[in-house]
């Protein structure tokens, strides 16, 4: 089978298994633990994040080779993520033993996002492949996946015992239920396998005993330089809207049942279907990564990201359900593919073109501490707490002043937009 279809595959499982969840988890729990517990799930990948990849980064550098870590990861992760199917399926789960198994399976799979970049790359390198021009397509993969599974649990109902799909309105949808669990557990099992198949990463043996390097440290040695230490502060300020949409857009979109005026449009029984516009716009938008990355360079690249979240949040803040206001819904979604893609696929190929051979893979995990770790988890506990002051449970749905709480994640965007585009001043090439 063609190297690039191979690692294709490898990313369209890698994101389905996040797929399955990320963003109608939400929902599922607001109606199993209550409002206060939705901020700290999201925050549990962020928290997990602050050692994990970096760890494992280190791992893969030094140990094991990072194909097959990967899959060791995930037979982790999957295992853990079916436990928590299997307490829900058993009804009324114990929050401690679910947040358990939960903080279990996502400190395992966090690390692999970096770990399937840090594979990708250098089995490309490896065969002679330009990872610039030849990673994106092959990455684009991964949000097919992510969409993919969007779509099934949307859709997916099982109830007394049967299997079937709908859109219409129904409780035991997986987008509501345990099951988003069981699809997201089986998949990381898939995965496990699959990577056993992949190339050798062959290991490079450093001559160099330091102690930093025997800890596989080194790549904070990145922060002495101006540029890339700026890179990574910046990573960490913009990696705090990451999580917010992935955690309330769900809640969000759905409340708008709760207002009779609403309750029966199809945006507001279908949010994760029409989230999932997010992810085509960002398999489009990481195919222009290569022209704009080129053309641009990174400065500019991350700027628009950066003011596409002021209007990812500024849209959700300013539309609604029904016609015309869905509209702006679908804009916001369109957007998300900037916002995201411009960020995290252009800030790892970045991290890969800047870095020595040698701490590749911690760099990678260096990356995701300050994004999907630090930033993620700061910015997930702030959104938590303002949305909780401005919103409360009423009829079974989470209402109240949401278009405040879009407003300020959008003004914080722009505050980092705005200083991002003052202070960081890469050398041009």
């Amino acid at each position: 089978m063609n190297l690039k279809v191979r690692l294709s595959i490898m990313n369209f499982l890698e994101f389905a298994v996040w797929g399955a969840y990320l963003t109608c988890m939400g929902n599922y729990i607001f109606a199993a633990f209550g409002k206060e517990l939705i901020p700290w799930f999201y925050a549990i990948q962020g928290i997990v994040s602050i050692m994990m990849p970096a760890l494992m980064g280190i791992v893969a550098d030094k140990w094991i080779q990072p194909q097959r870590l990967l899959g060791l990861c995930h037979l982790v992760a999957g295992a853990a993520m079916l436990c928590c199917w299997w307490m829900g399926a058993q009804g009324n789960p114990s929050a401690s033993a679910f947040v358990t198994m939960y903080t279990v399976s996502v400190a395992f799979y966090m690390p692999t996002i970096a770990l399937s970049n840090t594979t990708a790359f250098t089995i490309l390198k490896n065969n002679g492949y330009d990872t610039v021009k030849d990673f994106p397509p092959i990455r684009v993969l991964g949000t097919v996946g992510f969409i993919i599974t969007m779509w099934f649990v949307n859709c997916a109902v099982w109830e007394n015992g049967s299997f079937g799909f709908t859109f219409a309105e129904n409780a035991f949808k997986f987008q509501y239920t345990h099951m988003q669990f069981f699809v997201s557990g089986f998949l990381s099992f898939v995965l496990c396998a699959y990577c056993f198949s992949l190339p050798e990463c062959r290991i490079e043996k450093k001559q160099n005993t330091s102690l930093a390097d025997s800890l596989g440290l080194s790549a904070f040695k990145l922060f002495k330089t101006r540029k890339m230490a700026l890179f990574f502060i910046f990573s960490a300020l913009l990696g705090m809207c990451l999580q917010v949409t992935n955690g309330y857009a769900g809640p969000f979109i759905t409340s708008f049942k709760g207002d009779p005026a609403y309750a029966d449009t199809f945006a507001a029984n279908n949010a994760t279907l029409l989230t999932s516009i997010s992810q085509i716009s960002e398999a489009l938008c990481i195919l222009m990564i290569p022209f704009f990355l080129k053309r641009f360079g990174i400065k500019v690249v991350m700027l628009m990201s950066m003011f596409a979240w002021v209007f990812r949040f500024g849209f959700f803040g300013i539309g609604n359900p029904a016609m015309p206001g869905v509209l702006l819904f679908i804009l916001s979604c369109i957007v998300y593919g900037v916002a995201f893609d411009f960020f995290n696929v252009s800030g790892g190929i970045f991290v890969d073109q800047e870095c020595d051979a040698s701490i590749k893979a911690s760099a990678q995990g260096l990356f995701m501490m300050m994004t999907n770790g630090i930033g993620a988890t700061i910015g997930t506990l702030s959104a938590g707490a303002i949305v909780n002051s401005f919103c409360e449970e009423k009829n079974g749905f989470m209402m109240g002043d949401w278009q405040t709480c879009w407003f300020i994640f959008a003004a914080f965007a722009l505050v980092v937009g705005v200083a991002f585009a003052v202070v960081f001043q890469p050398e041009k090439k």
